[in-house]
């Protein structure tokens, strides 16, 4: 990390901001590799504390995961650091002024994992089992499928959450991108499926945020090398779906977006936060034209599932008005701050973003 501002020799290095938890770090690093190679500079990490991690209060009386971006955002802001990673689905969807998604990478796997005791799965954890989430949803979700089940809200890191099964706990649930990208996938003992177990917007992406205003030339060209179009266009209809319900990130709120053959497929659920019910919404569009074009049509996509959500009584099941971070205007597209505009127009490295089949998160 430069601790002063002694000239170097070569070009100036990119400081890229990250929380310091390891989760973090590796996936910093991994973006801070690739950026490295593709800008042909050297890329720092530079390590921000945020609220989220001093702050060991429930997630939800902090304001939902945006906690953790609020303090880099700063950094970025103040000019002392010149990229951000973030966990995307940690980012609020209300823009951030100055502020702009540059590049999304492609998306790890999508999908939550059961770490239970024994090897158990949901459907196998004996009666009234502990199992810890800090996560609204995924409380929701437990109780849909086991109203039984004695569901802990927890906090910290991951090897924190990991360690309390056989200790208080008999299972937990997390990311699967997230113990991919710290090489502790083993440690699942379930892959829960999108088609019941929709995870939250954005879940396994990662957003690589700038300055709007940024010059820096080979930094912008290299970002745009990092950019996956299929995973932006996937998570820009998922967050639609979120800002369209003026949800926040607390909310009870499931969605995934795949692409198949030119074909986006949209779908979101909304809970009771007891699980005892829940409404669904599926719309589907054929995808042509630009990457633009096929932006826009996410958003609309996204927009008719919100719509359909709303006239079924999601916002009165789920209270989403007390979940709200920020209210987009009427008209205004939130799935964040740029993230609904192309990096460049560029094929696609893979034929789908469908992650419910993908076995791994690398």
């Amino acid at each position: 990390m430069r601790t002063d501002g002694a000239a170097t020799d070569g070009p100036a290095p990119i400081r890229l901001g990250t929380r310091a938890s390891r989760l973090a770090v590796a996936q910093s690093q991994d973006v801070a590799d690739r950026l490295a190679k593709a800008a042909g500079r050297p890329v720092e990490l530079v390590t921000v504390t945020s609220e989220g991690d001093t702050n060991r209060a429930s997630l939800a009386s902090l304001g939902g995961t945006g906690v953790f971006a609020s303090a880099l955002r700063e950094a970025l802001v103040a000019g002392e650091v010149d990229v951000l990673v973030h966990s995307l689905k940690d980012l609020p969807t209300a823009p951030y002024d100055g502020l702009t998604i540059a590049s999304v990478p492609k998306r790890a796997d999508a999908r939550d994992v059961l770490v239970a005791r024994n090897g158990a799965t949901v459907d196998t954890l004996p009666e009234g089992a502990k199992v810890g989430t800090g996560s609204p949803r995924r409380v929701a979700q437990l109780k849909a499928k086991r109203p039984d089940l004695d569901v802990v809200d927890i906090r910290g890191n991951i090897d924190t959450r990991l360690g309390r099964v056989d200790d208080d706990l008999d299972a937990v649930v997390l990311a699967a991108a997230g113990l991919g990208r710290i090489d502790r996938l083993d440690a699942a003992t379930e892959l829960l499926d999108l088609g019941f177990w929709p995870s939250a917007p954005g879940q396994g992406a990662l957003a690589v945020e700038i300055r709007a205003d940024e010059t820096d030339k080979s930094l912008l060209a290299a970002l745009r090398k990092l950019d996956h179009a299929p995973t932006r266009l996937t998570v820009t209809a998922e967050r639609e779906v979120l800002a369209k319900l003026e949800a926040g990130c607390s909310a009870p709120i499931g969605a995934t977006a795949v692409v198949d053959a030119e074909l986006l497929l949209v779908s979101a659920t909304v809970y009771r936060p007891d699980g005892s019910e829940y409404r669904t919404a599926s719309h589907a569009a054929h995808l042509d034209g630009s990457a633009q074009e096929r932006l826009d049509e996410a958003l609309e996509v996204a927009g008719r599932v919100a719509a359909e959500l709303l006239e079924n009584g999601a916002a009165e099941l789920a209270d989403l008005a007390s979940s709200v971070s920020a209210t987009p205007a009427e008209g205004d597209h939130s799935a964040g701050p740029g993230l609904a505009t192309p990096a460049a127009e560029q094929p696609a490295d893979d034929a789908s973003t469908n992650t419910a089949s993908t076995p791994t998160a690398q």
